[in-house]
Order: structure tokens, then C-alpha cells, then sequence
């Protein structure tokens, strides 16, 4: 069996990543997944066993995790790492994966979007966030755990993983072409080299600090980036759900992303829904219907702040039971430091 973990992951250089994997065959990834992968293969290539059990294969075209890549694709990967160690590497084994969580599935409503939506608006525009100025760095402590899952050729019995909760720091340049990612148990210890001279735009502070606070603007490039294959509303939304994951949003422009949200069909309030540090908030959310899977941003009740994130299996699709919870977020630090690789102290602004 191939051990998949299917992570989200920062852009790496488009040209390396071809030379290490065969062309996709229809992956199917979202925007939020897709930005993601190649760090995640690079964290893959650092470590120093490939199998540790329970041995996940890969579930065809999911797009739910990490690492949604093709079975080729999988397959090349497993390679990649049994060739890419040096003796000047420090080399981690990952944990141990664990059984997925299954909750009891709470109804969104779509009769409250409007009125949560203007909350979380006006509570995102109300709490100014740091302005970073040149040469300083969009620093995110998150915990987070991503989906696995494994199949028994022999049996045909299928089982669902997730990586254990773990601590993920990311550094990032206002322009996305230097940063850091420290995510201890699945890299080289100390971390890795992110960033790219070609990173997507949207996912920068600068590019984000230039647009206008304007919702019908910011709902038109989010259908712009999605093709014409599949649930453009589900795409759009994942991108908005791109940009607010892993980045320092300024407050107004956070407001008019909730604001765009709102008017994508499809799109529900979720009463009670919990992050990876078990804090109950309330949701905006949306369930995909080619995959099952409602993608659920969490915010405080109370104070209507972005804590987290949370994939939860609707219905059942490709063995995963609904109720599994396939992946956890939440934001434990947002700061701008001085430096890539300072964490936030004295003198540091925290979001």
C-alpha cells in the first residue's frame, strides 16, 4: 500500500514539481487543496520512512485533504521520497495516523445566512488587523489534521484516517515569494523553505491589501478562477475559503470576503460546529456534492472571529461515513514578525 496523506500545501516551483511527477489525469482538486500540494510533497520527500501503518492507498478523485493527486501521481511520490534522502537531511518519521472523529451531523440553515453574514461583517470590519510594512512577515501558528484513508484490495473493507492534531507554523513573505513552514513530525526538523517568484497572487497580503472592499467584486474573481468542469458555486467558494485559511486578511476587505460568501447558492449557517482546539462556533458552510463533504468555516459566537476550519462528511462517498470528521483546523496565533522564522514576542503585533 502507498502511504497517501492528502494535506492542503503551499506552491512550490511549478517546473520542479513537474519534473518529480507524472502529468495528473483529472485530479479534480479544490483551490483551497490545490495551493497547498506541492509543499506537502516536498514536506513527504523529508521523511525518513514511507509506510508506517496503518498504510493508506489512495481513494480515487477526492478532493476533501491534503494531498488529492492521482494514483500515478501517488505512486511517483512514493519513489520520490525512497530516493530523495542526503546524508545532510535530518530525517523525521510521521506519527501514527488515528481513526477519524464522527460527529453527530448538525442541518445548516440557509434562512440565517443573511443576517450571520452581517454580523461576521461588521465584526471583521470593527477589529482592525496589524498593517505590515515592507520586508516583514505574515507569521500563522495553526493546529491542524488532514485525511488519509486506506483500502484492502484483498477484502474490499476501506477504513478513514487523519494525521494525529499537530502544531503548523507558516511564515510568509507580503509578496509569497520567501517563507518558512515548520510542521514538526512531517518534515525535516526545522521545517522548510516555502514560497515561489510566481505565487498566486490572491493568496499574498499584497496582492489581498490592494483590493477594494467591495463583495460583488471579490464574488466575480472568485467565479473567475473556476472551470467550467464542475460545481463552479462550490469552486468559488473554496477560493474565498483559500484566502481566509492561512493568511492575514485586512479587516475590511475579511468583511466583504464574508459578505461575497453569503451570496454563493448553496451556502448554509451551521449552528454548532467545532475547531481542531475543540472550541464551538458557528459556521458558514457548504456542502459539495460531488465529494459529500461540507466545508465548514468556524467563527466565535460571541466575537464572530475566524477560529478555524472543519470538513464533515454529509453522505457517504467512496467508503467515508457520514458524521467523519476529515479534517480540522484553528488559528492559535496570526501576528506580522520582523523576520522569517521569528515568532511573535515583545513588541510584535498580534491579530
Amino acid at each position: 500500500m502507498i502511504r497517501n496523506l492528502r494535506r492542503r500545501n503551499e506552491p512550490l516551483d511549478h517546473a520542479e514539481l513537474a519534473r518529480l511527477l507524472p502529468a495528473p489525469a483529472d485530479p479534480r482538486l479544490a483551490a483551497d487543496r490545490q495551493h497547498l500540494l506541492e509543499e506537502h510533497l516536498m514536506s513527504e520527500i523529508h521523511q525518513s520512512d514511507p509506510t508506517p501503518a496503518p498504510a493508506p492507498a489512495r481513494r480515487p478523485l477526492r478532493r476533501t485533504a491534503l494531498i488529492a493527486v492521482p494514483v500515478a501521481a501517488a505512486a511517483a511520490l512514493a519513489v520520490v521520497v525512497s530516493m530523495a534522502g542526503s546524508p545532510d537531511t535530518t530525517t523525521v518519521a510521521a506519527p501514527q495516523l488515528v481513526k477519524a472523529p464522527v460527529v453527530q451531523i448538525d442541518e445548516g440553515s440557509a434562512v440565517k445566512v443573511t443576517s450571520t453574514v452581517r454580523e461576521l461583517a461588521a465584526a471583521a470590519t470593527a477589529n482592525p488587523t496589524p498593517q505590515p510594512g515592507a520586508g516583514q512577515y505574515i507569521y500563522i501558528k495553526s493546529r491542524v489534521s488532514f485525511l488519509a484513508s486506506s483500502f484492502n484490495g484483498d477484502t474490499g473493507e476501506s477504513a478513514t484516517w487523519v494525521q494525529p492534531l499537530h502544531d503548523r507554523e507558516a511564515w510568509k513573505s507580503l509578496d509569497g515569494t520567501k517563507g518558512w513552514l515548520d510542521e514538526p513530525g512531517y518534515q525535516a526538523k526545522g521545517g522548510i523553505e516555502l514560497g515561489s517568484d510566481e505565487p498566486r497572487k490572491d493568496l499574498t497580503y499584497k496582492w489581498l491589501a490592494a483590493q477594494p472592499a467591495d463583495p460583488d467584486a471579490l464574488l466575480k474573481f472568485a467565479y473567475s478562477t473556476a472551470s467550467g468542469n464542475h460545481d463552479r458555486d462550490q469552486e468559488a467558494f473554496n477560493e474565498i475559503g483559500s484566502i481566509i485559511r492561512e493568511q492575514l486578511v485586512p479587516s475590511a476587505l475579511a468583511g466583504a470576503l464574508y459578505e461575497a460568501a453569503g451570496k454563493i447558492p448553496g451556502v448554509v449557517v451551521v449552528e454548532h460546529a467545532q475547531d481542531a482546539s475543540d472550541r464551538d462556533g458557528i459556521a458558514l458552510a457548504r456542502l459539495d456534492p460531488r465529494t459529500g463533504e461540507r466545508s465548514e468555516w468556524i467563527f466565535d459566537r460571541e466575537s464572530h472571529q475566524y477560529l478555524g476550519s472543519r470538513g464533515v462528511q454529509i453522505r457517504e462517498v467512496n467508503g467515508v461515513k457520514p458524521g467523519t470528521v476529515v479534517e480540522r483546523t484553528s488559528i492559535v496565533t496570526r501576528a506580522v514578525v520582523d523576520a522569517n522564522k521569528q515568532r511573535p514576542g515583545a513588541g510584535q503585533g498580534k491579530a
